[in-house]
Protein backbone atom coordinates (compact mmCIF):
# COMPACT_ATOMS: atom_id res chain seq x y z
CA UNK A 1 0.00 0.00 0.00
CA UNK A 2 2.80 2.40 0.93
CA UNK A 3 4.49 1.65 -2.38
CA UNK A 4 1.34 2.61 -4.31
CA UNK A 5 1.03 5.87 -2.34
CA UNK A 6 4.68 6.63 -3.17
CA UNK A 7 4.06 5.98 -6.88
CA UNK A 8 0.96 8.21 -6.85
CA UNK A 9 2.85 11.00 -5.13
CA UNK A 10 5.70 10.76 -7.64
CA UNK A 11 3.20 10.97 -10.53
CA UNK A 12 1.58 14.12 -9.10
CA UNK A 13 4.92 15.86 -8.62
CA UNK A 14 5.95 14.88 -12.16
CA UNK A 15 2.67 16.25 -13.55
CA UNK A 16 3.19 19.58 -11.79
CA UNK A 17 6.81 20.03 -12.88
CA UNK A 18 6.00 19.01 -16.45
CA UNK A 19 3.32 21.71 -16.68
CA UNK A 20 5.72 24.28 -15.26
CA UNK A 21 8.35 23.45 -17.89
CA UNK A 22 6.28 22.83 -21.02
CA UNK A 23 2.86 24.40 -20.37
CA UNK A 24 -0.57 23.38 -19.02
CA UNK A 25 -1.29 20.91 -21.81
CA UNK A 26 2.04 19.09 -21.41
CA UNK A 27 0.57 16.23 -19.34
CA UNK A 28 -2.05 15.62 -22.03
CA UNK A 29 0.71 15.72 -24.67
CA UNK A 30 2.78 13.16 -22.75
CA UNK A 31 -0.22 10.86 -22.34
CA UNK A 32 -0.95 11.13 -26.05
CA UNK A 33 2.65 10.15 -26.86
CA UNK A 34 2.33 7.10 -24.58
CA UNK A 35 -0.96 6.07 -26.20
CA UNK A 36 0.57 6.46 -29.66
CA UNK A 37 3.51 4.21 -28.72
CA UNK A 38 1.13 1.48 -27.60
CA UNK A 39 -1.02 1.79 -30.74
CA UNK A 40 1.96 1.93 -33.09
CA UNK A 41 2.56 -1.04 -35.39
CA UNK A 42 5.99 -2.32 -36.37
CA UNK A 43 5.71 -0.81 -39.86
CA UNK A 44 4.64 2.56 -38.45
CA UNK A 45 7.51 2.47 -35.98
CA UNK A 46 10.03 1.78 -38.73
CA UNK A 47 8.59 4.49 -40.97
CA UNK A 48 8.48 7.17 -38.27
CA UNK A 49 11.86 6.25 -36.75
CA UNK A 50 13.85 5.01 -39.74
CA UNK A 51 16.77 7.36 -39.05
CA UNK A 52 16.90 6.27 -35.42
CA UNK A 53 17.03 2.65 -36.58
CA UNK A 54 19.91 3.45 -38.92
CA UNK A 55 21.96 5.27 -36.28
CA UNK A 56 21.31 2.53 -33.71
CA UNK A 57 22.48 -0.13 -36.19
CA UNK A 58 25.66 1.80 -36.95
CA UNK A 59 26.54 2.54 -33.31
CA UNK A 60 25.94 -1.09 -32.33
CA UNK A 61 28.56 -2.18 -34.87
CA UNK A 62 31.18 -1.35 -32.23
CA UNK A 63 30.12 -4.64 -30.60
CA UNK A 64 31.50 -6.48 -33.66
CA UNK A 65 34.98 -5.56 -32.41
CA UNK A 66 34.34 -6.98 -28.95
CA UNK A 67 32.81 -10.17 -30.35
CA UNK A 68 35.77 -10.54 -32.71
CA UNK A 69 38.38 -10.35 -29.96
CA UNK A 70 36.48 -12.43 -27.42
CA UNK A 71 36.65 -15.47 -29.64
CA UNK A 72 40.14 -14.68 -30.95
CA UNK A 73 42.16 -15.44 -27.82
CA UNK A 74 40.25 -18.56 -26.79
CA UNK A 75 40.66 -20.03 -30.30
CA UNK A 76 44.35 -19.12 -30.45
CA UNK A 77 44.97 -21.76 -27.77
CA UNK A 78 44.24 -24.37 -30.47
CA UNK A 79 46.30 -22.44 -33.06
CA UNK A 80 49.66 -24.11 -33.90
CA UNK A 81 51.68 -20.92 -34.51
CA UNK A 82 50.29 -19.22 -31.40
CA UNK A 83 51.08 -22.29 -29.30
CA UNK A 84 54.70 -22.25 -30.48
CA UNK A 85 55.12 -18.52 -29.77
CA UNK A 86 53.44 -18.28 -26.36
CA UNK A 87 53.34 -21.90 -25.16
CA UNK A 88 55.64 -24.68 -23.99
CA UNK A 89 56.51 -28.07 -25.44
CA UNK A 90 55.25 -31.13 -23.57
CA UNK A 91 56.50 -34.65 -24.22
CA UNK A 92 54.36 -37.44 -25.61
CA UNK A 93 51.26 -36.78 -27.68
CA UNK A 94 50.58 -33.39 -26.12
CA UNK A 95 53.14 -31.27 -28.02
CA UNK A 96 52.97 -27.46 -27.89
CA UNK A 97 50.45 -26.10 -25.37
CA UNK A 98 49.79 -22.75 -23.69
CA UNK A 99 49.84 -23.60 -19.99
CA UNK A 100 46.72 -23.31 -17.85
CA UNK A 101 48.16 -20.31 -16.00
CA UNK A 102 48.73 -18.30 -19.18
CA UNK A 103 45.42 -19.40 -20.71
CA UNK A 104 43.71 -18.07 -17.62
CA UNK A 105 45.69 -14.82 -17.63
CA UNK A 106 45.17 -14.09 -21.33
CA UNK A 107 41.47 -14.90 -21.14
CA UNK A 108 41.09 -12.70 -18.09
CA UNK A 109 43.16 -9.82 -19.48
CA UNK A 110 40.53 -8.21 -21.68
CA UNK A 111 37.85 -9.15 -19.14
CA UNK A 112 39.66 -7.28 -16.35
CA UNK A 113 40.18 -4.30 -18.66
CA UNK A 114 36.50 -4.35 -19.62
CA UNK A 115 35.46 -4.19 -15.97
CA UNK A 116 37.45 -1.00 -15.35
CA UNK A 117 36.49 0.42 -18.74
CA UNK A 118 32.81 -0.17 -18.00
CA UNK A 119 32.97 1.41 -14.54
CA UNK A 120 34.73 4.48 -15.91
CA UNK A 121 32.23 4.63 -18.75
CA UNK A 122 29.31 4.86 -16.31
CA UNK A 123 30.51 8.27 -15.17
CA UNK A 124 31.91 9.39 -18.52
CA UNK A 125 28.67 8.69 -20.39
CA UNK A 126 26.58 10.39 -17.70
CA UNK A 127 28.75 13.51 -17.90
CA UNK A 128 29.87 13.79 -21.54
CA UNK A 129 27.17 11.86 -23.37
CA UNK A 130 27.25 8.68 -25.40
CA UNK A 131 28.83 10.02 -28.59
CA UNK A 132 32.00 11.60 -27.19
CA UNK A 133 32.61 8.72 -24.79
CA UNK A 134 32.44 6.30 -27.72
CA UNK A 135 34.71 8.46 -29.91
CA UNK A 136 37.37 8.64 -27.20
CA UNK A 137 37.25 4.88 -26.62
CA UNK A 138 37.68 4.14 -30.33
CA UNK A 139 40.62 6.54 -30.54
CA UNK A 140 42.64 4.94 -27.76
CA UNK A 141 41.82 1.44 -29.06
CA UNK A 142 43.65 2.25 -32.28
CA UNK A 143 46.84 2.69 -30.26
CA UNK A 144 46.33 -0.34 -28.01
CA UNK A 145 46.05 -2.72 -30.98
CA UNK A 146 49.73 -2.01 -31.75
CA UNK A 147 50.66 -3.62 -28.42
CA UNK A 148 48.95 -6.96 -29.11
CA UNK A 149 50.13 -7.00 -32.74
CA UNK A 150 53.84 -6.56 -31.90
CA UNK A 151 53.81 -8.43 -28.56
CA UNK A 152 57.15 -10.30 -28.24
CA UNK A 153 55.96 -12.47 -25.35
CA UNK A 154 52.94 -13.48 -23.30
CA UNK A 155 53.58 -10.72 -20.74
CA UNK A 156 53.28 -7.88 -23.28
CA UNK A 157 50.32 -9.61 -24.95
CA UNK A 158 48.57 -9.68 -21.58
CA UNK A 159 49.15 -5.93 -21.08
CA UNK A 160 47.76 -5.25 -24.54
CA UNK A 161 44.67 -7.35 -23.85
CA UNK A 162 44.01 -5.47 -20.62
CA UNK A 163 44.30 -2.07 -22.33
CA UNK A 164 42.11 -3.11 -25.28
CA UNK A 165 39.57 -4.38 -22.77
CA UNK A 166 39.12 -0.83 -21.44
CA UNK A 167 37.56 0.20 -24.76
CA UNK A 168 35.57 -3.00 -25.19
CA UNK A 169 34.01 -2.39 -21.78
CA UNK A 170 32.72 0.94 -23.10
CA UNK A 171 31.31 -0.56 -26.31
CA UNK A 172 29.52 -3.37 -24.47
CA UNK A 173 27.66 -0.95 -22.19
CA UNK A 174 27.03 2.07 -24.41
CA UNK A 175 25.72 0.31 -27.53
CA UNK A 176 22.66 -1.38 -25.93
CA UNK A 177 21.91 1.74 -23.84
CA UNK A 178 21.94 3.94 -26.95
CA UNK A 179 19.77 1.47 -28.88
CA UNK A 180 17.16 1.41 -26.10
CA UNK A 181 16.95 5.21 -25.91
CA UNK A 182 16.65 6.33 -29.53
CA UNK A 183 13.73 4.09 -30.56
CA UNK A 184 10.12 3.59 -29.38
CA UNK A 185 8.71 0.64 -27.46
CA UNK A 186 7.84 -1.46 -30.53
CA UNK A 187 11.42 -1.33 -31.86
CA UNK A 188 13.36 -1.63 -28.58
CA UNK A 189 13.45 -5.41 -28.58
CA UNK A 190 14.70 -5.63 -32.16
CA UNK A 191 17.46 -3.04 -31.82
CA UNK A 192 18.74 -4.13 -28.41
CA UNK A 193 18.93 -7.76 -29.56
CA UNK A 194 20.65 -6.59 -32.75
CA UNK A 195 23.58 -5.88 -30.41
CA UNK A 196 23.90 -9.63 -29.95
CA UNK A 197 23.76 -10.10 -33.73
CA UNK A 198 26.77 -7.78 -33.99
CA UNK A 199 28.49 -9.98 -31.40
CA UNK A 200 27.71 -13.03 -33.55
CA UNK A 201 28.96 -11.24 -36.68
CA UNK A 202 32.24 -10.42 -34.92
CA UNK A 203 32.72 -14.01 -33.85
CA UNK A 204 31.81 -15.33 -37.29
CA UNK A 205 34.39 -12.98 -38.85
CA UNK A 206 37.02 -14.03 -36.30
CA UNK A 207 36.42 -17.72 -36.96
CA UNK A 208 36.64 -17.16 -40.72
CA UNK A 209 39.87 -15.17 -40.41
CA UNK A 210 41.37 -17.79 -38.09
CA UNK A 211 40.43 -20.60 -40.48
CA UNK A 212 41.91 -18.66 -43.41
CA UNK A 213 45.20 -18.01 -41.60
CA UNK A 214 45.51 -21.50 -40.15
CA UNK A 215 48.08 -22.69 -42.71
CA UNK A 216 50.19 -19.50 -42.72
CA UNK A 217 53.62 -20.31 -41.32
CA UNK A 218 55.41 -18.05 -38.87
CA UNK A 219 54.20 -15.28 -36.59
CA UNK A 220 52.01 -13.64 -39.25
CA UNK A 221 49.69 -16.63 -38.87
CA UNK A 222 48.35 -15.16 -35.61
CA UNK A 223 49.31 -11.49 -36.18
CA UNK A 224 47.03 -11.03 -39.20
CA UNK A 225 43.90 -11.78 -37.13
CA UNK A 226 45.06 -9.11 -34.65
CA UNK A 227 45.70 -6.62 -37.50
CA UNK A 228 42.16 -7.01 -38.86
CA UNK A 229 40.96 -5.08 -35.78
CA UNK A 230 42.36 -1.85 -37.29
CA UNK A 231 39.61 -1.89 -39.92
CA UNK A 232 36.88 -0.59 -37.57
CA UNK A 233 37.90 2.26 -35.23
CA UNK A 234 38.33 5.19 -37.65
CA UNK A 235 35.13 4.61 -39.70
CA UNK A 236 33.17 4.13 -36.47
CA UNK A 237 34.63 7.35 -35.00
CA UNK A 238 33.21 9.20 -38.01
CA UNK A 239 29.83 7.51 -37.49
CA UNK A 240 29.75 8.48 -33.80
CA UNK A 241 30.70 12.08 -34.61
CA UNK A 242 27.83 12.41 -37.09
CA UNK A 243 25.25 10.54 -34.98
CA UNK A 244 22.65 12.43 -32.91
CA UNK A 245 23.03 12.29 -29.14
CA UNK A 246 20.55 10.25 -27.11
CA UNK A 247 17.53 12.53 -26.43
CA UNK A 248 16.99 10.80 -23.08
CA UNK A 249 20.51 11.79 -21.98
CA UNK A 250 19.85 15.38 -23.09
CA UNK A 251 16.60 15.49 -21.12
CA UNK A 252 18.40 14.09 -18.05
CA UNK A 253 20.87 16.95 -18.30
CA UNK A 254 18.06 19.56 -18.75
CA UNK A 255 18.93 20.35 -22.40
CA UNK A 256 15.38 20.24 -23.68
CA UNK A 257 15.90 22.21 -26.89
CA UNK A 258 18.87 20.04 -27.87
CA UNK A 259 16.77 16.97 -27.07
CA UNK A 260 14.06 18.23 -29.42
CA UNK A 261 16.63 18.79 -32.17
CA UNK A 262 18.03 15.31 -31.62
CA UNK A 263 14.54 13.80 -31.95
CA UNK A 264 14.05 15.68 -35.22
CA UNK A 265 17.25 14.13 -36.57
CA UNK A 266 16.22 10.67 -35.37
CA UNK A 267 12.67 10.79 -36.73
CA UNK A 268 11.45 9.77 -40.14
CA UNK A 269 7.93 11.08 -40.71
CA UNK A 270 7.05 12.47 -37.29
CA UNK A 271 5.19 15.77 -37.07
CA UNK A 272 6.25 18.64 -34.78
CA UNK A 273 3.31 17.78 -32.54
CA UNK A 274 4.46 14.17 -32.17
CA UNK A 275 7.99 15.29 -31.32
CA UNK A 276 6.72 17.77 -28.70
CA UNK A 277 4.48 15.08 -27.20
CA UNK A 278 7.38 12.65 -27.04
CA UNK A 279 9.55 15.27 -25.33
CA UNK A 280 6.81 15.83 -22.75
CA UNK A 281 6.66 12.08 -22.10
CA UNK A 282 10.44 11.95 -21.58
CA UNK A 283 10.38 14.85 -19.11
CA UNK A 284 7.49 13.22 -17.23
CA UNK A 285 9.34 9.90 -17.00
CA UNK A 286 12.53 11.55 -15.74
CA UNK A 287 10.61 13.49 -13.09
CA UNK A 288 8.83 10.36 -11.80
CA UNK A 289 12.18 8.62 -11.40
CA UNK A 290 13.80 11.69 -9.85
CA UNK A 291 11.23 11.61 -7.03
CA UNK A 292 12.43 8.14 -6.07
CA UNK A 293 16.11 8.41 -7.04
CA UNK A 294 17.58 11.73 -5.94
CA UNK A 295 21.15 11.05 -7.06
CA UNK A 296 22.83 9.35 -10.00
CA UNK A 297 25.66 7.29 -8.51
CA UNK A 298 26.42 3.58 -8.41
CA UNK A 299 25.20 3.53 -4.79
CA UNK A 300 21.76 4.73 -5.93
CA UNK A 301 21.43 1.56 -8.02
CA UNK A 302 21.21 -0.41 -4.74
CA UNK A 303 18.58 1.76 -3.03
CA UNK A 304 14.79 1.27 -2.94
CA UNK A 305 13.19 -0.40 -5.93
CA UNK A 306 16.37 0.18 -7.92
CA UNK A 307 17.92 -2.67 -5.92
CA UNK A 308 15.43 -5.07 -7.52
CA UNK A 309 16.18 -3.66 -10.95
CA UNK A 310 19.91 -4.02 -10.37
CA UNK A 311 19.43 -7.64 -9.29
CA UNK A 312 17.48 -8.40 -12.48
CA UNK A 313 19.94 -6.80 -14.92
CA UNK A 314 22.99 -8.30 -13.19
CA UNK A 315 21.72 -11.87 -12.85
CA UNK A 316 20.25 -11.79 -16.37
CA UNK A 317 23.61 -10.86 -17.86
CA UNK A 318 25.48 -13.31 -15.61
CA UNK A 319 23.16 -15.96 -17.01
CA UNK A 320 25.01 -15.76 -20.33
CA UNK A 321 28.11 -17.15 -18.60
CA UNK A 322 26.35 -19.46 -16.16
CA UNK A 323 24.49 -21.07 -19.08
CA UNK A 324 27.83 -22.64 -20.10
CA UNK A 325 29.04 -20.23 -22.78
CA UNK A 326 32.70 -20.55 -21.73
CA UNK A 327 32.44 -24.26 -22.58
CA UNK A 328 29.95 -24.67 -25.43
CA UNK A 329 30.11 -21.30 -27.23
CA UNK A 330 33.71 -21.71 -28.44
CA UNK A 331 34.32 -25.48 -28.39
CA UNK A 332 37.32 -25.49 -30.76
CA UNK A 333 39.84 -26.08 -27.98
CA UNK A 334 37.63 -28.78 -26.47
CA UNK A 335 37.54 -30.71 -29.74
CA UNK A 336 41.26 -30.41 -30.52
CA UNK A 337 42.27 -31.57 -27.05
CA UNK A 338 39.80 -34.46 -27.34
CA UNK A 339 41.55 -35.62 -30.52
CA UNK A 340 39.75 -33.94 -33.41
CA UNK A 341 41.87 -32.65 -36.30
CA UNK A 342 42.60 -28.91 -35.90
CA UNK A 343 41.25 -27.96 -39.34
CA UNK A 344 38.06 -29.98 -38.74
CA UNK A 345 37.60 -28.34 -35.35
CA UNK A 346 37.83 -24.87 -36.90
CA UNK A 347 35.44 -25.91 -39.69
CA UNK A 348 32.94 -27.07 -37.09
CA UNK A 349 33.37 -23.84 -35.14
CA UNK A 350 32.85 -21.75 -38.30
CA UNK A 351 29.62 -23.60 -39.06
CA UNK A 352 28.49 -23.15 -35.47
CA UNK A 353 28.98 -19.38 -35.67
CA UNK A 354 26.86 -19.34 -38.82
CA UNK A 355 24.15 -21.13 -36.84
CA UNK A 356 24.49 -18.48 -34.11
CA UNK A 357 23.91 -15.74 -36.69
CA UNK A 358 20.74 -17.45 -37.94
CA UNK A 359 19.50 -18.03 -34.39
CA UNK A 360 19.86 -14.35 -33.47
CA UNK A 361 17.92 -13.25 -36.57
CA UNK A 362 15.13 -15.73 -35.76
CA UNK A 363 15.02 -14.42 -32.17
CA UNK A 364 13.55 -11.15 -33.47
CA UNK A 365 10.40 -12.96 -34.55
CA UNK A 366 10.11 -14.86 -31.25
CA UNK A 367 10.61 -11.72 -29.14
CA UNK A 368 7.83 -9.87 -30.95
CA UNK A 369 5.32 -12.63 -30.22
CA UNK A 370 6.44 -14.31 -27.00
CA UNK A 371 8.19 -11.52 -25.14
CA UNK A 372 11.30 -11.73 -22.96
CA UNK A 373 10.41 -13.79 -19.89
CA UNK A 374 9.07 -17.00 -21.57
CA UNK A 375 12.03 -17.17 -23.96
CA UNK A 376 14.64 -16.57 -21.26
CA UNK A 377 13.17 -19.11 -18.82
CA UNK A 378 12.55 -21.73 -21.53
CA UNK A 379 15.93 -21.12 -23.16
CA UNK A 380 17.85 -21.52 -19.91
CA UNK A 381 16.05 -24.77 -19.15
CA UNK A 382 16.86 -26.13 -22.62
CA UNK A 383 20.56 -25.21 -22.33
CA UNK A 384 20.71 -26.96 -18.97
CA UNK A 385 19.43 -30.21 -20.52
CA UNK A 386 21.87 -30.03 -23.47
CA UNK A 387 24.86 -29.54 -21.17
CA UNK A 388 23.92 -32.54 -19.07
CA UNK A 389 23.61 -34.62 -22.25
CA UNK A 390 27.15 -33.62 -23.30
CA UNK A 391 28.45 -34.76 -19.91
CA UNK A 392 26.58 -38.07 -20.13
CA UNK A 393 27.97 -38.71 -23.62
CA UNK A 394 31.54 -38.18 -22.44
CA UNK A 395 31.10 -40.60 -19.54
CA UNK A 396 29.32 -43.28 -21.54
CA UNK A 397 31.01 -43.08 -24.97
CA UNK A 398 34.34 -41.27 -24.51
CA UNK A 399 36.02 -40.39 -27.82
CA UNK A 400 33.28 -42.23 -29.74
CA UNK A 401 30.86 -39.53 -28.61
CA UNK A 402 33.05 -36.71 -29.94
CA UNK A 403 31.00 -35.89 -33.06
CA UNK A 404 27.63 -36.28 -31.26
CA UNK A 405 28.99 -33.92 -28.60
CA UNK A 406 29.94 -31.52 -31.40
CA UNK A 407 26.37 -31.68 -32.69
CA UNK A 408 25.04 -30.94 -29.20
CA UNK A 409 27.41 -27.95 -28.91
CA UNK A 410 26.01 -26.60 -32.19
CA UNK A 411 22.47 -27.18 -30.89
CA UNK A 412 23.40 -25.43 -27.64
CA UNK A 413 24.73 -22.47 -29.63
CA UNK A 414 21.55 -22.28 -31.72
CA UNK A 415 19.28 -22.29 -28.64
CA UNK A 416 21.55 -19.77 -26.90
CA UNK A 417 21.48 -17.43 -29.93
CA UNK A 418 17.73 -17.82 -30.14
CA UNK A 419 17.09 -16.96 -26.49
CA UNK A 420 19.63 -16.11 -23.77
CA UNK A 421 22.23 -14.40 -25.99
CA UNK A 422 20.10 -11.65 -27.56
CA UNK A 423 17.52 -11.40 -24.76
CA UNK A 424 20.08 -10.40 -22.13
CA UNK A 425 20.87 -7.19 -24.03
CA UNK A 426 17.18 -6.38 -24.38
CA UNK A 427 16.36 -7.07 -20.73
CA UNK A 428 19.23 -5.06 -19.21
CA UNK A 429 18.49 -2.05 -21.43
CA UNK A 430 14.74 -2.02 -20.84
CA UNK A 431 14.62 -2.97 -17.15
CA UNK A 432 17.08 -0.35 -15.89
CA UNK A 433 15.61 3.05 -14.99
CA UNK A 434 16.22 5.87 -17.45
CA UNK A 435 17.78 8.03 -14.72
CA UNK A 436 20.37 5.38 -13.85
CA UNK A 437 20.64 3.52 -17.15
CA UNK A 438 24.34 4.16 -17.94
CA UNK A 439 25.26 3.06 -14.42
CA UNK A 440 22.86 0.07 -14.30
CA UNK A 441 24.05 -1.29 -17.64
CA UNK A 442 27.66 -0.92 -16.46
CA UNK A 443 26.89 -2.83 -13.24
CA UNK A 444 25.23 -5.62 -15.20
CA UNK A 445 28.20 -5.86 -17.53
CA UNK A 446 30.63 -5.75 -14.59
CA UNK A 447 28.75 -8.64 -12.97
CA UNK A 448 29.02 -10.50 -16.26
CA UNK A 449 32.77 -9.87 -16.43
CA UNK A 450 33.41 -10.85 -12.82
CA UNK A 451 31.63 -14.17 -13.24
CA UNK A 452 33.43 -14.52 -16.57
CA UNK A 453 36.80 -14.26 -14.81
CA UNK A 454 35.84 -17.12 -12.51
CA UNK A 455 34.49 -19.05 -15.49
CA UNK A 456 37.65 -18.58 -17.56
CA UNK A 457 39.81 -19.65 -14.64
CA UNK A 458 37.82 -22.85 -14.13
CA UNK A 459 37.42 -23.56 -17.84
CA UNK A 460 41.14 -23.27 -18.55
CA UNK A 461 41.87 -25.96 -15.99
CA UNK A 462 38.87 -28.19 -16.71
CA UNK A 463 39.74 -28.45 -20.41
CA UNK A 464 43.54 -28.40 -20.44
CA UNK A 465 45.09 -31.88 -20.99
CA UNK A 466 47.99 -31.02 -18.67
CA UNK A 467 45.64 -29.82 -15.90
CA UNK A 468 42.27 -31.38 -14.89
CA UNK A 469 41.45 -32.81 -18.35
CA UNK A 470 37.68 -33.12 -17.71
CA UNK A 471 36.69 -32.56 -21.39
CA UNK A 472 32.98 -33.31 -21.91
CA UNK A 473 32.37 -33.91 -18.21
CA UNK A 474 32.55 -30.14 -17.87
CA UNK A 475 28.95 -30.18 -19.11
CA UNK A 476 27.80 -31.46 -15.69
CA UNK A 477 29.23 -28.38 -13.94
CA UNK A 478 27.76 -25.82 -16.34
CA UNK A 479 24.48 -27.72 -16.48
CA UNK A 480 24.22 -27.22 -12.72
CA UNK A 481 24.85 -23.47 -12.92
CA UNK A 482 22.33 -23.15 -15.77
CA UNK A 483 19.71 -24.88 -13.62
CA UNK A 484 20.26 -22.36 -10.80
CA UNK A 485 19.64 -19.44 -13.19
CA UNK A 486 16.58 -21.25 -14.58
CA UNK A 487 15.03 -21.38 -11.10
CA UNK A 488 15.89 -17.73 -10.41
CA UNK A 489 14.42 -16.51 -13.72
CA UNK A 490 11.13 -18.32 -13.12
CA UNK A 491 10.54 -16.48 -9.85
CA UNK A 492 12.34 -13.13 -10.36
CA UNK A 493 12.42 -12.17 -14.04
CA UNK A 494 9.53 -9.85 -15.11
CA UNK A 495 8.07 -9.37 -18.58
CA UNK A 496 8.89 -5.91 -20.02
CA UNK A 497 7.46 -6.39 -23.52
CA UNK A 498 5.29 -3.48 -24.79
CA UNK A 499 5.81 -1.43 -21.63
CA UNK A 500 6.92 2.21 -21.75
CA UNK A 501 9.64 3.28 -19.33
CA UNK A 502 7.04 5.20 -17.27
CA UNK A 503 4.89 2.09 -16.88
CA UNK A 504 7.90 0.04 -15.80
CA UNK A 505 8.79 2.69 -13.22
CA UNK A 506 5.34 2.45 -11.65
CA UNK A 507 5.30 -1.38 -11.72
CA UNK A 508 8.58 -1.45 -9.82
CA UNK A 509 7.42 1.27 -7.41
CA UNK A 510 4.28 -0.78 -6.68
CA UNK A 511 6.42 -3.92 -6.12
CA UNK A 512 4.38 -6.00 -8.57
CA UNK A 513 5.33 -9.69 -8.70
CA UNK A 514 7.54 -10.70 -11.63
CA UNK A 515 4.94 -13.20 -12.83
CA UNK A 516 2.20 -10.51 -12.88
CA UNK A 517 4.08 -7.78 -14.77
CA UNK A 518 2.48 -8.60 -18.13
CA UNK A 519 -1.11 -8.62 -16.81
CA UNK A 520 -1.09 -5.66 -14.39
CA UNK A 521 -2.82 -2.51 -15.67
CA UNK A 522 -0.80 0.70 -15.32
CA UNK A 523 -1.75 4.32 -16.08
CA UNK A 524 1.16 6.76 -15.56
CA UNK A 525 -1.25 9.70 -15.94
CA UNK A 526 -4.04 8.52 -13.64
CA UNK A 527 -3.38 11.36 -11.20
CA UNK A 528 -3.83 13.87 -14.03
CA UNK A 529 -7.16 12.47 -15.26
CA UNK A 530 -9.44 14.95 -13.42
CA UNK A 531 -7.30 17.88 -14.48
CA UNK A 532 -7.30 16.62 -18.05
CA UNK A 533 -11.09 16.58 -18.11
CA UNK A 534 -11.17 20.16 -16.79
CA UNK A 535 -8.78 21.30 -19.52
CA UNK A 536 -10.87 19.63 -22.21
CA UNK A 537 -14.05 21.24 -20.81
CA UNK A 538 -12.45 24.69 -20.84
CA UNK A 539 -11.24 24.19 -24.41
CA UNK A 540 -14.75 23.03 -25.43
CA UNK A 541 -16.39 26.08 -23.84
CA UNK A 542 -13.88 28.40 -25.51
CA UNK A 543 -14.54 26.91 -28.92
CA UNK A 544 -18.32 27.18 -28.31
CA UNK A 545 -18.00 30.85 -27.35
CA UNK A 546 -16.07 31.55 -30.53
Amino acid sequence: MAAKVQAGSAQKVADQELEEKLGHSAVLDAKQATDEEHAQTLIQGLRENRRAVLWSILISMTIIMEGYDTILISNFFAYPEFQKKFGQYFAGNIGWQVTGEWQTALNMGSTAGAIFGGLINGYMASRFGYRWTMIGSLGVLNAFIFIVFFAPGAEVLLVGQILCGLSWGVFATLAPAYASEVCPTKLRGYLTTYVNLCWAIGQLLATGVLRGCLNIKGEMGYRIPFAVQWLWPIPLMVVCFLAPESPWWLVRTERLEQARQSMVRLSGEKTDEQINNQLAMMVHTIRIEAEVTKGATYLDCFKGENLRRTEIVCVTFMGQILSGSSFAYTPTYFFTTAGMDTAQAFNLSLGAKGIAFIGTVLSWWLISYWGRRPLYVGGMGSLCIILFLIGILDVSAGNKGLWPSGGLCVLWLFVYSLTIGPLAYSIISETSSVHLRPLSVVLSRTSYQLINIISQFLQAYMMNPVEWNLLGKTGFFWGGTAFCVFVWSYFRLPEVKDRTYEELDILFMNKVSARKFSTTHVDPYASAAPASRDVMEVEHKSSSAD
